[in-house]
């Protein structure tokens, strides 16, 4: 269906946008615009929305609010909030009655003319969508055609801005297992960093959670897919994939090395000699110095051959070393904070699952940090979040709803039953950033890298990295900064 048949078929059309998020404030908008009867329904109450939901019914949007809020979802078309299950009861129902189930993201996939990059994965989605979309911005200056929109699971909903993008522009997207599990078109380009357990509080087991990230390769739409090649998970999955692979390995370091793994017409990217290179079997062409990156760690070394990647067919040598040289990471990614009194203060809120937790430590070493660990749960396994700790860590303090559940993993651990590395607890977030620092000597190092969620005590990942910044930036008057 072309885009004005679209605009068409709204008007007048009953839909029903279940959740009042961020995303789907923005699609009531949009669906108002285009002569939609709209009805909004939310779990929470009217009070909790304050003047929002005078506003939406000022124009004209009928509100359902508590919890029955899906009972008699009649609609022609649903718009689903990523956070809500599409499987739920009242959902199916509708769906039985003849409405069909979309969300923000997938009207915006059919709306926008411009090429669309997707991007998932368990971990290093963020960064390797910002680093994607500085490249192509990159090249789009240098070049004065095109714009790049970066967007998704990250930063302002890019369906507001549907009608200004042209042809010759590029949105790239960051998508969750939550927004890719009902999608029903993909990117031209798309990417899965790796795969990990993650999310299995939501999702029903690591099948579905797999099946909705791999989502995102699956329809007619896709031309090439981007793969890790020393991610177990990823590459059971590589046989579903009916385009092109181009394969990224931080371990490989030759094109000879793929053997096996790549079929006609996929290509490679690894490191040879500390240059990134990228190959698809004929002359091995050099992309960017590792030494130029100014991120540390292995998982940003693989977030960078991510974005070359997509953006290879695209981009130079010019715009990839030109981000390098400036870009110094997404806030709340071993974000430094200050140092104080010798002591070196990292914020990687984002940290929510125990291999990011794990790719943290691992950038940080040899040093030895003090961590503080712990929030909600995911329902992920803590064994391997221990072997890190007892790794990598000097000392580990716990806090939040999951202090207890990782205590109980840890002290199973011979090093923490020998006392080579200590492990303390405060219920209080603010008690355990302050404990750490007690802890703590010149010379030290305190990481906050929770491994779970935030939602326990703080509305996001954001909101707990923000409290711990100024929690340290609090602190008695510094003696050194940096």
């Amino acid at each position: 269906m072309q885009k004005k048949e679209w605009f068409r078929c709204l008007q007048g059309t009953r839909v029903m946008v279940i959740g009042l998020g961020i995303s789907n404030l923005p699609l009531i908008d949009f669906l108002l615009q285009k002569g939609a009867l709209v009805t909004a329904c939310d779990a929470k109450e009217r009070a909790a929305l304050g003047d929002v939901a005078d506003r939406l019914e000022a124009r004209g949007v009928r509100l359902i609010f508590g919890k029955n809020y899906l009972e008699n979802l009649e609609a022609d078309v649903l718009f689903r909030t990523p956070g809500i299950r599409p499987d739920h009861p009242q959902i199916l129902a509708a769906l039985e009655r003849g409405a069909v189930l979309s969300s923000e993201m997938e009207l915006f996939f059919l709306l926008t003319p411009a090429r669309i990059i997707g991007i998932t994965g368990s971990d290093g989605k963020t960064t390797t969508t910002t680093l994607t979309g500085l490249i192509l911005d990159a090249h789009c200056k240098r070049n004065g055609r095109g714009r790049v929109f970066v967007g998704g699971n990250i930063g302002a909903p890019l369906l507001p801005r549907v009608e200004e993008m042209q042809k010759e522009d590029f949105c790239v997207v960051e998508l969750s297992s939550f927004q890719l599990q009902t999608m029903r078109q993909s990117p031209e380009i798309s990417a899965v960093t790796n795969l990990s357990e993650n999310h299995l509080n939501w999702h029903t087991d690591m099948e579905e959670y797999v099946r909705a990230k791999t989502n995102i390769f699956l329809h007619p739409e896709n031309e090439r897919v981007v793969l890790n090649a020393e991610n177990e998970e990823s590459m059971k999955r590589r046989g579903e994939v009916k385009r092109p692979v181009t394969l990224f390995s931080s371990k490989k370091t030759s094109f000879a090395e793929f053997d096996g793994l790549l079929q006609p017409n996929d290509a490679a990217v690894y490191l040879r000699d500390g240059i990134i290179c990228f190959c698809s079997g004929g002359e091995e062409e050099p992309l960017l110095e590792a030494s130029k990156i100014r991120l540390p760690g292995l998982h940003n070394l693989e977030n960078y051959m991510t974005a070359l990647a997509l953006t290879h067919d695209v981009a130079d040598r010019e715009d990839f070393l030109a981000v390098a040289e400036c870009f110094e990471g997404v806030r709340h990614r071993l974000e430094k904070v200050r140092v104080l009194d010798g002591v070196t203060y990292y914020n990687s809120s984002i940290d929510s699952s125990p291999t990011r937790t794990a790719a943290a430590l691992s950038a940080l070493s040899p040093i030895r940090p003090i961590v503080i660990c712990g929030g909600a749960d995911k329902n992920c396994a803590f064994p391997p979040l221990a072997e890190s700790l007892c790794k990598h860590a000097k000392a580990v303090v716990l806090t939040g709803a999951t202090a207890e559940k990782i205590n109980a993993v840890l002290s199973l651990r011979k090093e923490v039953q020998s006392g080579a590395l200590p492990v303390y607890r405060n219920a209080d977030f603010e008690g355990a950033v302050t404990l750490a620092r007690t802890i703590a000597r010149a010379g030290d190092t305190v990481l906050l890298s929770p491994a779970c969620t935030s939602f326990d005590a703080f509305r996001n990942f954001e909101e707990r990295g923000d409290r711990f910044c100024a929690i340290v930036r609090a602190f008695h008057e510094m003696k050194e900064d940096v």
